[in-house]
Parts: C-alpha cells; sequence; structure tokens
C-alpha cells in the first residue's frame, strides 16, 4: 500500500483530469497493468480514506458510515471493517438496492459482518454521539437527483453538526460537470480515486467538496503514462509558462499593450485593467478612453500613456500596439461600437471582455487571434440560451464557445475553465469567494493581456493569467478574509505570481 498522496498540502493534486465516463476503464485498466484485481483496488481504496479520516479527526471515536448500493458503498465497508479493527465505535446504515451488489462491494460487505460488524437500515434513528459521517453513498455515475433513501440520508447528514467524508465525491454532486441536480452532501473532506474529475473542481464543487485529497491507489506511474485530455492548472504551473527575466530585457521586449475602453463614467474599469496589465509586466500601455478619463487615470497611475479614444488615435494605437484588449467600460453605444468595428479588422492577438462581448453576441464572427472572457451571463447571450444551462454544464459550454467564436475561450467562476480551438482545456484550481465584486475581471483581462504581449500563446497566456489573479486573490483572503476583498487589492499580492520564482503556494 502506498503512502497517502495528499496530507494538507493541496498542490500534491495531480495536474491531470479525466472525464468521468472514463473511470470504470481507466480503473479496469490500471488494475490489468499492474495485476491487481478490482476488489485489491477497493481495499486500498478504503485503507486511504481510513487512513485520511484518522488524520484530519484523531480524536474521533465514534463513526457513523453512510453506504450505498454500490462500489462506493463497498469502499464504506472497508473503512468500516478497519475502524472496528481499531477499536472504534462504528455504526453502518447501508441502502439496499433491486438489483444484487457488484461483486467486490458484496466482498466487501461479507468481510464486514465476518468481523462482527452489523448493518442497518437507513432509517434507524442515529446514536447520539457520532464525531465523523463517512459518505460511502453515491459514486461518480450519478448523473440525475439522488432518490430515497438516498436524498434522506443526505439531508439528515447536512443537518448534523459532525463534519463529513466524502468517499471519492460526495453523493449527489456529478462527476463529470460539477452540478447538484437534488440533495448533495456538505463535506468537509473528500478523498478521490485515481484520477480527478472535472466535476470536483468546477459548477457548485467548492460548496460541497470541501477540502480535496486524492489517492493514486498506486496507479499513479501508469496513469501518468496516458494521456489525459484536460488538465488541473495552479500554482504549482506557473514556472512551466513563466520563467525569470533576463538581466539586459528592456521595455521593449515585453510587450505593447493597447487597452481600449472606458466610456463616460466607467474609467474605473479600463484603469483597473491598464494598472493590471502593468503590475503582470507589461513594458508599456497605451489607454484610449473617453476624453473625461484622461485627467483622472493618469493622476491614478503616472505610468499609463493616455489618450482619447478617436479614429485618428486607434488607427495610431492599432499599428503601434503587439496586443489589443478592448471591452472593459466600453459600452454599448456608438462610440464603443465604432471602436470594436475597427478594432476587430487587426490580426494582432486580442482579447475581447464585458461589452465587447456583448457586442459580438449581437454580430457573431469566429477568429483564431482573439481571447474570449465571459461569466456566466455573457457566455448565456454569446450562445443565445439562459445562464442556468450555461451552469448546468460549464465544461460542455466552453466547449460550445470555442466552437462557434474560435481562438480562446475564459469561462469565468468558481473553477474558470480555459479551452482552445485545438481542443485544450484546463480548470484553473484556484480564487475564492471574495472574488464576487465588481472589477474583479477587468483586472483578469489586464493580466492575461499582458502575458500575451510577454509571447506566451493565447492558451498558456489565459491558463497563467487565470492562476495568477485566482492566487493573489487567494493571497488576499489569507490576510484579510474574503467579505469586502477589491479587485485592487489583488494589486498588493500580483507580483508574486507573476514572479513565480518569489512564490510561495497559498490555498
Amino acid at each position: 500500500m502506498t503512502d497517502l498522496n495528499s496530507g494538507e498540502n493541496p498542490y500534491s493534486l495531480p495536474h491531470s483530469l479525466w472525464p468521468a465516463e472514463a473511470m470504470a476503464e481507466l480503473e479496469k485498466q490500471g488494475a490489468d497493468a499492474l495485476g491487481l484485481t478490482l476488489y485489491e483496488l477497493m481495499l486500498r481504496a478504503g485503507e486511504a480514506a481510513f487512513n485520511l479520516l484518522r488524520q484530519r479527526w484523531p480524536q474521533a471515536e465514534h463513526l457513523l458510515i453512510l453506504c450505498g448500493h454500490g462500489n462506493n458503498g463497498g469502499d464504506g465497508y472497508v473503512v468500516a471493517r478497519l475502524a472496528h479493527s481499531a477499536g472504534l465505535t462504528v455504526t453502518l446504515l447501508a441502502c439496499e438496492g433491486s438489483k444484487p451488489l457488484p461483486e467486490e462491494a458484496a466482498q466487501a460487505r461479507n468481510a464486514w459482518l465476518a468481523a462482527g460488524g452489523v448493518i442497518h437500515a437507513p432509517d434507524i434513528p442515529w446514536p447520539e454521539r457520532v464525531e465523523v459521517i463517512v459518505d460511502a453513498l453515491l459514486g461518480t455515475g450519478l448523473n440525475r437527483p439522488a432518490r430515497e433513501p438516498y436524498a434522506a440520508l443526505i439531508e439528515q447528514a447536512n443537518r448534523h453538526p459532525a463534519p463529513v467524508l466524502a468517499v471519492d465525491i460526495p453523493s449527489g454532486l456529478v462527476a463529470a460537470n460539477g452540478t447538484t441536480p437534488g440533495p448533495t452532501i456538505l463535506a468537509a473532506a473528500t478523498l478521490t480515486f485515481i484520477a480527478l474529475k472535472p466535476g470536483l473542481l468546477t459548477g457548485k464543487a467548492r460548496d460541497h467538496v470541501g477540502r480535496l485529497h486524492y489517492h493514486g491507489l498506486s496507479l499513479d506511474r501508469w496513469l501518468s503514462g496516458q494521456n489525459a485530455p484536460w488538465s488541473r492548472v495552479d500554482v504549482g504551473s506557473l514556472s512551466n509558462w513563466l520563467a525569470p527575466r533576463r538581466a539586459s530585457s528592456h521595455k521593449g521586449d515585453n510587450g505593447r499593450l493597447v487597452m481600449i475602453g472606458g466610456d463616460r463614467g466607467t474609467a474605473g474599469a479600463i484603469r483597473l485593467a491598464a494598472e493590471a496589465a502593468l503590475r503582470s509586466g507589461a513594458g508599456l500601455v497605451r489607454v484610449l478612453t473617453h476624453a473625461d478619463n484622461i485627467g483622472p487615470l493618469l493622476t491614478a497611475r503616472p505610468e499609463l500613456m493616455v489618450d482619447e479614444l478617436n479614429d485618428k488615435t486607434l488607427d495610431s494605437a492599432l499599428e503601434w500596439g503587439d496586443v489589443v484588449v478592448i471591452g472593459p467600460g466600453l459600452g454599448q453605444e456608438s462610440w464603443g461600437k465604432n471602436a470594436l468595428k475597427k478594432a476587430e479588422k487587426s490580426q494582432k492577438p486580442m482579447l475581447w471582455d464585458a461589452d465587447a462581448l456583448n457586442l459580438l453576441a449581437i454580430r457573431p464572427d469566429k477568429r483564431q487571434n482573439r481571447i474570449i472572457t465571459p461569466h456566466p451571463g455573457e457566455a448565456a447571450r454569446l450562445l443565445n440560451v439562459k445562464t442556468s444551462e450555461i451552469e448546468s454544464d460549464r465544461l460542455l459550454a466552453a466547449q460550445r464557445l470555442v466552437k462557434r467564436y474560435g481562438g480562446v475561450v475564459v469561462l469565468k467562476g468558481a473553477g474558470t475553465i480555459i479551452a482552445s480551438q485545438q481542443g485544450q482545456l484546463a480548470i484553473a484550481d484556484v480564487g475564492n469567494a471574495g472574488m464576487g465584486s465588481g472589477g474583479m475581471g477587468d483586472v483578469l483581462s489586464g493580466i492575461i493581456g499582458a502575458l500575451t504581449g510577454q509571447k506566451l500563446s493565447l492558451y498558456d497566456a489565459s491558463c497563467a493569467g487565470c492562476v495568477a489573479h485566482g492566487a493573489a486573490a487567494d493571497r488576499v483572503a489569507s490576510l484579510r478574509g474574503t467579505r469586502g476583498m477589491l479587485a485592487s487589492d489583488l494589486f498588493s499580492q500580483l507580483y508574486l505570481y507573476v514572479n513565480p520564482e518569489m512564490s510561495t503556494p497559498v490555498k
């Protein structure tokens, strides 16, 4: 048995990400490759879950274990047997099904009974003293609301004060996309096995997963030789994209960025984006905005070059710049529309955000030199669907956006998804609830634009930008909390992440 490969360090999670529907075949192929039976993998999963439980709650003496009628329930039987052997008090509730238990789960159930264990019906009164609840009800195959008696057990566990350890995935959470079609376990910790599934990282996952842990069940090395279709990106990934600068580099080497936006009354949006670009290492940042905004922007940040947006200055800037960012505070009046019509003719790398996306939804086009950064509401307008449809499957939504609009898509939200026309897809495993405030998207646009100007590909700049953005917010949250976080608060921490040789991982 390998040691538990997670501990308290979230950066030990693998960076490979697999579709939920691939899990059964991966498990079988991996077991065959290593000469293991599926029951031996179940024993390893149960042992890993029990070891984690003892690490996190070493004083716990009474466990309540909820077992479903499948292989996830089999893992629960293994945990129960190991806990019983260790002298803990175990109350195990099991849901019966209309079909026989899978072979491996039946073996685990019989071993629990042979060890003197008792199986209780799911509707018995719960013991007065329960210190940890183990959720082994439903696994990664769920794609619909939990039915009775599962739903009632999930709701009862959520009302109980004891912390919940979810085995593989919180019951009720859809592993494919992170949706919650019905009652879903609110776990304090989740231990997932063999490979990471998207539903643990995006959608509603953060409301339910708690602290995510991982165990490869000794299949790690075999799995690393397989080609994972998707990836998880985090602070540990930044050094893959951002190298220390040459000592002889100068501002001309670091990108000339043109930023277009800030109609009357919306100077803040373009100012946040422009300063974020500077803070992310852009060599020169030229802002074209409404004339009323020139004085305030120069006063606030004299390192910017600021000019009035008109046909003459726009032609000059588009010729001068290496990268174009358009949209923050742009508005949807003729002023903004005219700027977008002219800017969209450029073949230089560009990023469209905010009102540029709202205008794009009216006149869709497909191009490969563009990054778009919609939040779910903007994504819904771009695909002419309801926002709820975007949130019902964020991975599919990102892939549909790429297919329709080309280039690279950054679908923002809890578990931001980055997808490219070439089929690349990543989930950014950073960020927190404090980022739900005005201006955060403007800051992200500036960061990604700056990194694009530093010669990263559109996809790499998007991944690195999302990670640096979310990691800076995580750092702020660790110092001040999430409530009251401002977009401009990220500037004081951003340097740690665009210079990864300086950064200390913070979760």
